[in-house]
């Protein structure tokens, strides 16, 4: 059994915050999801919404990055593994790609029960 490494451990770290950057910089649907996740911080915090809408919000947040971040990295290994058309690739990315619109439309429901009443209450 090997000993616990602080400085792999810490390493890893390192790769993780890499791979973030790199999602976030060159993945086009990270700049809409960041882009909507800032109108709807804006939004909570405007509202004022409660502990528990909080974590509901941030929970969706998180849940839609990370299928976006599995999609991203997904596709990357495909185009990797199989350059060429490929119709079972093709599939593959598809599912993927779809996986994420599910946790989407999940977020955004979500965000409409948490907020509608807020908007309401404006009108």
């Amino acid at each position: 059994m090997e000993k616990f490494n602080t400085k792999k451990r810490l390493k890893s770290f390192t790769y993780a915050w890499k791979g973030i950057g790199n999602f976030i910089s060159k993945e086009q649907n990270a700049w809409i999801h960041t882009i909507i996740t800032v109108i709807v911080l804006i939004c909570g915090i405007t509202f004022s919404v409660t502990s528990t809408e909080w974590i509901m919000i941030i929970l969706c947040i998180g849940l839609v990055f990370a299928a976006e971040a599995f999609n991203s990295a997904i596709e990357r290994l495909v185009n990797l593994v199989s350059p060429e058309q490929n119709k079972l690739a093709g599939e593959v990315k598809d599912i993927a790609a779809g996986a994420v619109l599910i946790c989407a439309i999940a977020a955004a429901t979500v965000g409409l029960i948490i907020f509608i009443p807020y908007f309401i209450v404006c009108l």
